[in-house]
């Protein structure tokens, strides 16, 4: 069920429900999704649903993963990005062999350990790593052209909106469980403006650290 073929399979029904660009479709077929779930359930990791990986987080849903990224990258590359919410590294190893630069922010540490040894294992060493409250972003390396964030606020953070550079384009869902929508939201000189992609359930965006 780890097979390349498996790969294929989710990478073409991926395709089948509406993701167009072919770097990151094939980002999703390279990518071994299994290393980033615990072995029992590895018989799983390619179905296009959302898996748990402990302290009540999920391993997002591939065709989440791959909306979230086309957007990111819709009007061209993206050099440098701040990811929130590390979680398993599944996000974050798709983005970092996108994108220049990852700085990826986790407020649970034994997820994010778990993380950088499954990038590690990957050979992707342009990802940087911070345990902190998301809600904060990363603000010593701001400005970014791109902001990934993995899970819900109620409503999006200041300091995040501020974060984000003139041109760049943030992805972060937002709601409550009633009501999740990812929003896009994108940043020129006079402010602003935001758009609604998709109908999405995550787990809540939670400040401080675990």
């Amino acid at each position: 069920m780890t097979s390349q073929r498996t790969r294929e399979r989710l990478a073409k029904r991926l395709q089948d429900n509406g993701i167009e660009d072919a770097q990151v479709l094939d980002v999703i077929r390279k990518t071994p999704r299994h290393i980033f779930v615990d072995e029992a359930l590895a018989s799983r990791a390619y179905e296009d649903t959302a898996l748990p990986i402990g302290h009540g987080q999920t391993i997002s849903q591939p065709y989440i993963v791959a909306r979230m990224t086309e957007a990111l990258l819709a009007d061209g590359p993206r050099k440098k990005v701040l990811e929130i919410g590390t979680g398993s590294g599944y996000q974050t190893a798709v983005l970092a062999q996108l994108i220049d630069q990852v700085f990826s922010v986790e407020r649970i540490q034994a997820l994010q350990t778990k993380a950088r040894a499954r990038l590690r294992e990957m050979r992707l060493s342009n990802v940087k790593y911070k345990y902190d409250d998301g809600t904060l972003g990363w603000p010593e390396h701001a400005s970014y052209d791109g902001i990934i964030v993995t899970a819900a606020p109620k409503s999006i953070p200041d300091q995040l909106l501020m974060q984000l550079a003139i041109g760049g384009r943030m992805l972060i869902p937002a709601g409550d469980d009633g009501g999740q929508v990812l929003r896009l939201i994108t940043r020129d000189n006079k402010g602003y403006e935001e758009k609604i992609l998709d109908g999405v359930q995550f787990v809540p965006l939670l400040d401080g650290v675990n």
